[in-house]
C-alpha cells in the first residue's frame, strides 16, 4: 500500500521523470507529445490520491532532512496547498492539449526543451504547494522563477530577452531584497518557519514590527504582482500563448497569491493580525491591494493589445486574493481561497481564447476583433463564459468568489473593500463586454483583413482545451463543494 508520504514524494517525481522521458523522445515528436500528456495526467491521478485523507482531516507530512535547528526540508498536505495542487496539476492537462496544438501550428522552434521546462515547473509547483515551512516553500518558490524563465524567453528574440531579464529581477530581486530577510527572522524570533494553525508570531513583536515584517513577506511575493512590483507580469506576455496560461493560471501567479494567503493564516495567524493588540496592522495592505485592483483595471480599460488587456486584469484579480485576504474576516478568507480556483479556471479560458484567436486569424489588437465571433464561435463563447467569471456573474465560479469577498467585507464593515469590490467590477465589466460585443455584434471589416485572411476556428487539440475549462468554469459555479470544504477547513469552519 503507497502511504500518503510517498504520494507527497510521487507528486515531485512525477513531473521529473516525464521531463526526462521526453527529453530521451525529443527525436519522436508524437511520442514526447503523448509521453507529456501522460505524465500530465498521472501528476493529476497521485494528487487525487492525497484529496481523501485531506477531506478527513489528516495532514500528511514528510520531513527529508534538517539544514539548521528549526530550518527543516518538509513537506505537509493542508487544505490550502491541496487545493492548488489540484488546480495545478488538474489545468496542466489542458494546458498540454492546448499546447500540442499551439506550438505544432505556430510552427514553434525548441519545443521539447519547451515541454521539458514545462513539466520541471509542475514539479516546483508541486514543491510550493505543499511546504511545510516557509523555508521550503521559499526554495520551491525560487525553483519555480529560475525554471520558467526560459519560457518566458522562448522565442530568442531581443523583446523577449528584455522581457525575461524584467520578469528575473522583479521575482528575483523581490524575493531575496524582501522575503528571504523576513524569512531569517522569522526563524530567528519563533526558532521555526513551520506553518503552524493560528501562526507563529503570536506576542512575538507589537503592531509596528508585525506592519513592517508583514509588508517584507507580502512585497517580497513578487508573484503577487502587488504594485509597484507587477511589471514583470505584462513584460512577460512575450512568451507563447501556454506559456502565458502557466504564468496567470497554472503556476506562477497562483504561487503567488498562495503564498500570501498561507503567510497570512500560517505565520502571522488571522486572529493574531485582528487581535487587539495588533488592531490595525494589516490595514495598509488592504489599501495597496485595493489600489492595485483599480489601478490595473484602469490600465486594461485602456489597453488594445488583447494580450496586454489580459495581463493587467491578472495584476487586478491577484490582488482580490490579497486584499481579500487582508481583511481578516473569516468569508473573505474563504472567498479568497476560491478566487484562486475561478481565476484560475476562467483566466486560462481568457488566454487560450487569445492564442486561438492568434493562430487562426493572427490578430493581437481588440480593434482587430469585429465580427471574429462569426468566425469562431466556439472561441468567443468560451471567452464570453471566461469574462463574466472575471466579472463576477453568474452562472460562473467568479461570482461565488465575489460573493464571499463581498460578504466578509460587509460583516466586518470594512467598507473600502466593499467599495472596491464594486468599482472594480464595474471596470471589469467595462474592459470585457466590449469585447464580447465586437466578436458577435460588430460586422467585420475588410480593414481588418477578415476577407483577405479567411479563417474559422483554430486546430481541434486548442478548441477543445478551451471548451474543457470554460466548461470547468461553469462547473465550478454549481458544484464548488469540493473547494469550499477545503477552504471551510483553512478557516476552522
Amino acid at each position: 500500500m503507497i502511504t500518503p508520504e510517498l504520494w507527497i514524494l510521487a507528486a515531485m517525481a512525477v513531473p521529473l521523470g516525464g521531463a526526462l522521458l521526453m527529453w530521451s523522445t525529443s527525436h519522436l515528436p508524437d511520442l514526447r507529445d503523448a509521453v507529456t500528456m501522460t505524465t500530465a495526467a498521472l501528476l493529476l491521478t497521485v494528487v487525487l490520491n492525497l484529496l481523501p485523507a485531506v477531506l478527513a482531516g489528516a495532514r500528511p507530512t514528510l520531513t527529508l532532512f534538517t539544514v539548521l535547528p528549526g530550518l527543516q526540508i518538509s513537506f505537509t498536505v493542508e487544505p490550502l496547498g491541496m487545493l492548488f495542487a489540484l488546480v495545478a496539476s488538474g489545468l496542466w492537462i489542458v494546458n498540454s492539449l492546448y499546447s500540442i496544438g499551439y506550438m505544432r501550428a505556430n510552427r514553434e522552434q525548441h519545443q521539447t526543451r519547451f515541454y521539458i521546462c514545462f513539466a520541471l515547473a509542475l514539479a516546483a509547483t508541486m514543491g510550493v504547494a505543499f511546504a511545510g515551512n516557509l523555508f521550503t516553500l521559499f526554495i520551491a518558490y525560487e525553483v519555480l522563477t529560475l525554471i520558467t524563465y526560459p519560457l518566458v524567453t522562448h522565442a530568442g528574440t531581443d523583446k523577449a530577452r528584455a522581457g525575461g531579464r524584467i520578469y528575473l529581477a522583479y521575482l528575483m530581486g523581490t524575493s531575496v531584497a524582501f522575503l528571504l530577510p523576513a524569512l531569517v527572522f522569522i526563524w530567528f524570533i519563533a526558532g521555526t518557519t513551520d506553518f503552524t494553525p493560528g501562526g507563529i508570531l503570536e506576542g512575538r513583536l507589537g503592531h509596528h514590527g508585525t506592519a513592517v515584517l508583514l509588508a517584507l513577506c507580502m512585497f517580497g511575493v513578487g508573484k503577487a504582482a502587488l504594485m509597484p512590483f507587477h511589471r514583470w507580469l505584462p513584460a512577460a506576455m512575450v512568451a507563447p500563448t501556454p506559456v502565458s496560461a502557466l504564468l496567470h493560471a497554472v503556476a506562477v501567479v497562483k504561487a503567488g497569491v498562495f503564498t500570501v494567503v498561507k503567510v497570512i493564516v500560517y505565520i502571522f495567524g488571522v486572529d493574531n493580525l485582528a487581535g487587539a493588540g495588533l488592531g490595525g496592522a494589516a490595514d495598509w495592505l488592504v489599501v495597496v491591494a485595493g489600489f492595485t485592483i483599480i489601478a490595473a483595471s484602469v490600465v486594461a480599460l485602456g489597453a488594445d493589445n488583447l494580450k496586454r488587456r489580459l495581463a493587467y486584469s491578472t495584476v487586478s484579480q491577484l490582488s482580490y486574493v490579497v486584499m481579500a485576504a487582508a481583511l481578516l474576516a473569516p468569508l473573505s478568507i474563504l472567498g479568497a481561497v476560491i478566487h484562486i480556483a475561478a481565476h484560475a479556471v476562467g483566466k486560462i479560458t481568457l488566454f487560450f481564447a487569445a492564442g486561438a484567436i492568434y493562430t487562426a486569424a493572427h490578430k493581437t489588437e481588440v480593434s482587430q476583433l469585429d465580427g471574429i465571433g462569426r468566425r469562431m464561435p466556439v472561441t468567443m463563447g468560451a471567452f464570453t463564459i471566461a469574462a463574466l467569471s472575471m466579472i463576477g456573474l453568474p452562472p460562473a465560479a467568479g461570482f461565488i468568489s465575489k460573493w464571499y469577498m463581498l460578504s466578509g467585507a460587509v460583516a466586518s464593515q470594512q467598507w473600502l473593500g466593499v467599495a472596491v469590490i464594486a468599482v472594480s467590477t464595474l471596470l471589469n465589466a467595462g474592459y470585457f463586454l466590449p469585447i464580447v460585443y465586437r466578436a458577435f455584434f460588430v460586422a467585420p471589416s475588410a480593414a481588418h483583413g477578415h476577407d483577405v485572411h479567411p479563417h474559422g476556428e483554430a486546430p481541434w487539440p486548442m478548441v477543445l482545451a478551451l471548451s474543457l475549462t470554460a466548461a470547468a468554469t461553469v462547473l465550478l459555479f454549481f458544484l464548488p463543494d469540493v473547494p469550499l470544504a477545503l477552504a471551510r477547513q483553512l478557516i476552522g469552519r
